[in-house]
């Protein structure tokens, strides 16, 4: 079947190289021709484990290719899946300027049937929207359907997420457009549980109850970890047995310094300017929205009871990805302390394996004055503390008494309770993790 992706981003690259390998010929579009040139060279504008192999497989294949021109691949395609940002508009809204601009370049290309697909994360009620601006835009009046197709991709698992799906939701008024889109994923050979066919408002409402659902699930566990420490229980094992019973579920119970990316903080404030916009406020995703706030502040609270003054005080900051196994540092917690840190005076050093061009281009004038490492050896050297911000899976093994030797004071702040605390303290550490002590109820400044 031959397919447009307009938008190259995360979720449009992603879905076009995974399409492609399902055996569909698929072009990608995007308006910047520099990031056309560069995928065209075979480079990926973000890292993503295993998307480079997928995409370098269907480009040789002839089965994926890139270009500017959306008249051509709208033209071209019988389907348009449109991956653009939604990024945060005024009071939390969802901005649909880009989504909306698609729309009316489509539009102005159509002269056939097509079926245009949202995989945009967007606000209940778009696709009714997309409708009358692609039906404004086109040169004379043509059919097409709009079809809600939300995306469910972890960043760090993307392609495992898009070839194996947990469900595939698909959102339409039409029996013609469904048949399509069920043609579309028939190479996931999909059992019918996992096949979600609804209309398209409630499509757009499962992708933001999802998110914002999990969003909530690890607001609460770090309220509960908060708690640990005060009364001297252990987290890790609460959330062991909280998880074991099936109603809860083991995921997203990991404590630590807050979610962040491009979909959980952007969406629950989405969805809470929802709920107000409609008269029914989302109190619970507005809680879950204030207790991200703070808890990102808890890591500043452990740094200031253990050093006191940041003044002059060299910081090691280990992680500036908001999560493992990706680039990137959007809405991250360490890009955060980064700056807190900055504002109070500290020395801030950073190391991350994949993601430093991207923290040093969103820190802006705040990242002229850290140093960001080659290496863990290079952040640690002559640090009073260092700080775990980012549970890379290097970060695991780190060999503690030659970082000890490394540092001014052994001081270790362990955000995401990545290292084994036993053996951290008998390497002369003093270790703070999260939700696994007692710690001080000092408010930071």
């Amino acid at each position: 079947m031959q397919i447009g992706i307009i938008g190259t981003g995360y979720v449009g690259l992603v879905s076009g190289a995974c399409l492609a390998d399902f055996g569909h010929s698929v072009t990608c579009v995007d308006v910047n021709q520099a990031r056309i040139d560069q995928l065209t060279r075979g480079e990926l504008p973000f890292f993503e484990p295993g998307l480079a192999e997928v995409v370098e497989r269907n480009v040789t294949a002839g089965r994926l290719r890139f270009t500017t021109d959306t008249c051509a691949a709208v033209r071209d395609s019988l389907v348009v899946f449109v991956a653009v940002g939604t990024p945060e508009g005024e009071n939390g809204e969802a901005n649909l300027s880009q989504i909306l601009a698609a729309a009316e370049q489509i539009g102005g290309s159509l002269r056939e049937y097509k079926v245009i697909v949202t995989k945009s994360t967007v606000p209940i009620g778009t696709g009714a929207r997309l409708s009358q601006v692609l039906a404004a835009s086109a040169p004379r009046p043509v059919d097409f359907d709009v079809v809600s197709n939300p995306e469910f991709l972890r960043e760090g698992a993307a392609v495992q997420d898009f070839m194996r799906p947990d469900r595939i939701v698909i959102g339409s008024s039409s029996a013609r457009a469904a048949a399509i889109m069920r043609e579309i994923y028939r190479p996931l050979d999909l059992p019918d549980a996992a096949l979600i066919m609804t209309d398209v408002e409630t499509a757009e409402m499962i992708k933001y109850a999802s998110n914002a659902f999990l969003a909530v699930k690890i607001s609460y566990i770090n309220e509960v970890a908060n708690l640990c420490e005060r009364v001297g229980a252990d987290v890790q094992v609460v959330a062991r047995g909280m998880g074991l019973d099936q109603r809860i579920g083991p995921k997203f119970l990991a404590p630590g310094p807050g979610y962040g990316g491009s979909c959980f903080p952007k969406d629950t404030r989405a969805m809470a300017s929802l709920g107000v916009h409609f008269g029914a406020r989302q109190r619970l995703v507005e809680a879950a929205i204030a207790v991200n706030e703070h808890q990102r502040e808890t890591v500043l609270e452990k740094l200031h009871h253990a050093l006191g003054s940041l003044i002059g005080r060299p910081i090691a900051i280990l992680g500036l990805a908001f999560k493992p196994d990706t680039s990137d540092v959007r809405e991250s917690p360490a890009l955060h302390l980064c700056r807190r840190l900055v504002t109070l005076g500290a020395r801030v050093r950073t190391f991350d394996p994949v993601a430093t061009p991207e923290a040093l281009r969103a820190l802006g004038p705040a990242g002229r004055t850290i140093h960001f490492a080659n290496d863990v050896a290079g952040a640690v050297a002559n640090a009073d503390a260092v700080v775990i911000m980012t549970d890379w899976n290097e970060f695991r093994s780190l060999d503690m008494d030659a970082i000890g030797a490394c540092m001014r004071q052994r001081i270790v702040i362990d955000a995401r309770n990545v290292l084994d605390a036993a053996r951290t303290r008998a390497a002369g550490f003093t270790y703070t993790g999260t939700g696994r002590e007692i710690v001080s109820d000092r408010i930071c400044a």
